[in-house]
């Protein structure tokens, strides 16, 4: 059998394993289109609309193109008998990803890693009926690349390392649907230099340059979109808007099963995986609409300002400035806010590539370069511009505070005499 899909990244997309065309057709994988891959970045980035759905079937494609040549030109190197799984745990690394799912999981205490095994693994998915069928204990395979347990070190730095199916998939993907063209790189050169080692996955040295625009262009992806002040201001908001029902459901809660019944479960920490995939993207919106009408002022408020786009402002503060904020915090209380709910810290910070270092608290997997006479050199020994980005974590921290305080000359004040850094 062959199924073709088209879409706008990789052209077309080829399915011929009837294995990955039924868990693409499970209520499960289906659950993505409802899942936006970007979450709050589309109130910046208004292209930014795609799903958690064309990412994986992009990751799924990635892979099983590096596998399809791996199987045609490495086979002393690569096993054709680890194409299945790998391309498996591409398509399916992102299916426990929820509703909003970082900032969510921030405050009801989920992990979508966690969920993506469990939907993997559970006998009541659809996923793990369709996972079965090749083996007893296929999902548990599966499941074990995802969770960096799996024993072939290829398989698992094909999905997950610091140049992988993933990420190569969605820094294109992000970068064609927001518009931010510094996102781009030659996924063509780097996908015909790869080769699978006997420690993981290397490329050869004539596409060095190829990977080193992929390094820069994460960097690029990460200053620019996913790190932008007004696309984390709406994540602050939503965190918050989210707080506050919670505060109130234990003493409103006919209000919640009238107007949001399934994040009751939530709100009473004794959720199911049923419950957890009943939520997307779309409840979660007509929730926020229903509470636009809230006889509470600090809801209704908080969803009118999610809903109808209106962003908190923000400073950037560092150690120095930091003991401040709970005088920021107590102006705008003394403004009539309460601050809990109209103020928040988002911190972002990303480390664009690093050499391995076995004593880190996370070890990264370093991206290698095979010489033409085999022997294998660290990225950033070879790329000055790789070098000067290995090892240094690039973000900020951001105070979040409601606009109408830039009014207040008491607040402006302070910000001034403290040497914030300006207002976004």
């Amino acid at each position: 059998m062959e199924k073709v899909f088209r879409e706008p990244v990789h052209d077309f997309i080829h399915v011929e394993n009837k294995v990955i065309y039924d868990l693409i057709n499970t209520a499960e994988f289906q659950r993505l289109r409802r899942i936006k891959q970007l979450g709050t970045t589309s109130a910046v980035f208004h292209g930014a609309e795609h799903s958690r759905f064309t990412h994986c079937m992009g990751v799924y494609h990635i892979a099983k193109t590096i596998t399809d040549h791996f199987s045609l030109h490495y086979p002393l190197e690569w096993n054709p008998d680890e194409n299945l799984v790998t391309q498996c745990a591409a398509l399916l690394h992102d299916v426990g990803h929820g509703a909003y799912s970082h900032t969510f999981e921030g405050l009801f205490d989920t992990d979508h890693e966690a969920v993506t095994r469990q939907i993997i693994t559970s006998a009541e998915t659809e996923v793990n009926a369709v996972l079965r069928r090749v083996s007893p204990d296929f999902p548990e395979k599966v499941a074990s690349v995802i969770a960096h347990e799996y024993p072939n070190p290829q398989v698992v730095q094909l999905i997950s390392s610091q140049i992988d199916a993933d990420r190569m998939d969605y820094l294109l993907r992000d970068s064609y649907y927001t518009g931010a063209v510094y996102g781009q790189f030659d996924l063509t050169r780097i996908l015909h230099v790869i080769r699978p080692v006997p420690d993981g996955i290397a490329f050869a040295i004539n596409g060095v340059h190829a990977v080193e625009d992929y390094v820069v262009s994460r960097y690029q992806m990460y200053q620019q979109v996913y790190f932008h002040p007004a696309s984390r201001s709406m994540e602050v908001l939503l965190k918050n808007l989210l707080a506050r029902a919670k505060d109130l459901y234990p003493k409103h809660r006919d209000y919640f099963t009238m107007t949001s019944m399934r994040l009751i479960p939530f709100f009473e920490q004794e959720h199911s995986l049923q419950d957890y995939l009943a939520l997307d993207d779309g409840v979660m919106n007509t929730y926020f609409q229903a509470w636009m009408t809230c006889q509470d002022p600090i809801l209704s408020d908080l969803a009118n300002a999610y809903i109808n786009r209106h962003l908190l402002k923000s400073i950037q503060f560092n150690e120095a400035t930091e003991m401040d904020l709970d005088v920021l915090r107590q102006l705008v209380d003394e403004a009539g806010y309460d601050a809990r709910y109209y103020t928040g810290i988002h911190s972002n910070f990303d480390l664009p590539y690093d050499f391995y270092r076995p004593n880190a608290k996370s070890p990264r997997t370093q991206i290698e370069i095979i010489q033409k006479d085999g022997s294998l050199y660290e990225l950033s020994e070879l790329s000055p511009i790789v070098s000067s980005l290995t090892g240094t974590i690039h973000g900020n921290r951001r105070f979040y505070f409601p606009k109408a305080m830039l009014e207040n000359e008491t607040f402006t004040d302070h910000i001034k005499n403290d040497s914030f850094c300006p207002i976004k």
